[in-house]
């Protein structure tokens, strides 16, 4: 059954979020219409807002409504250290996590040659720049633990060979409270494989 032109639109419209499919798309669409018409033009409005005023930050990418978002405008932030993640998302989850004082340069992907992305989509020119011209002591590869990640991690990696310049990874493996039994072979494995002394 189709409902109209208009309908269908929104429906199609809330197509285009993660996970959304079709019977997602017209319960939120008929919610609105039937339930929630003030809530629908508050996120319509709302939405409309942050389409035009935000953007990306100037030297860490990350999404901002100034030309620095305010971690990079921060004077309290560890200048000489820097995380590079994939998306603002790994921003949020590290900043929610706590305890990382410094800042951040956002890759916006990773490497993928099948999707036509290289080092210049991912502004590698621009982090390079960033580590030499202000003093980046560390640099943190937190990128995803695929097949992508670790090879976007690695050719970061042989990019910023400098002296003075230290480049870590995040850690990856057995989670906080898990089993042993229950961890998959290839988080065992990258557990195993990146031991420290204690």
């Amino acid at each position: 059954m189709r409902f109209g032109p208009l309908i269908d639109q929104v429906m199609e419209a809330f197509q285009c979020l993660p996970g959304i499919g079709p019977r997602s798309a017209q319960r939120m669409t008929l919610h609105l219409l039937e339930r929630d018409r003030a809530g629908g033009a508050h996120l319509a409005q709302a939405l409309a807002r942050a389409l035009e005023r935000v953007g990306r930050c100037e030297r860490c990418r990350n999404l901002s409504e100034t030309p620095l978002c305010p971690i990079c405008a921060s004077a309290r932030r560890d200048a000489t250290t820097l995380c590079v993640v994939e998306t603002p998302a790994d921003v949020l989850a590290i900043e929610q996590a706590g305890g990382y004082a410094g800042r951040y340069f956002v890759l916006l992907g990773r490497l993928s040659p099948i999707d036509g992305i290289g080092p210049e989509e991912l502004g590698l020119e621009q982090l390079i720049r960033r580590v030499r011209d202000e003093g980046i002591r560390e640099v943190i590869l937190a990128t995803n633990p695929t097949v992508e990640g670790e090879a976007t991690a690695y050719f970061i990696t042989e990019r910023l060979r400098e002296p003075g310049v230290t480049v870590t990874r995040i850690a990856h493996g057995v989670p906080l409270g898990g089993e042993l039994e229950y961890v998959d072979g290839g988080t065992l494995l990258h557990a195993l494989q990146g031991r420290k002394p204690l």
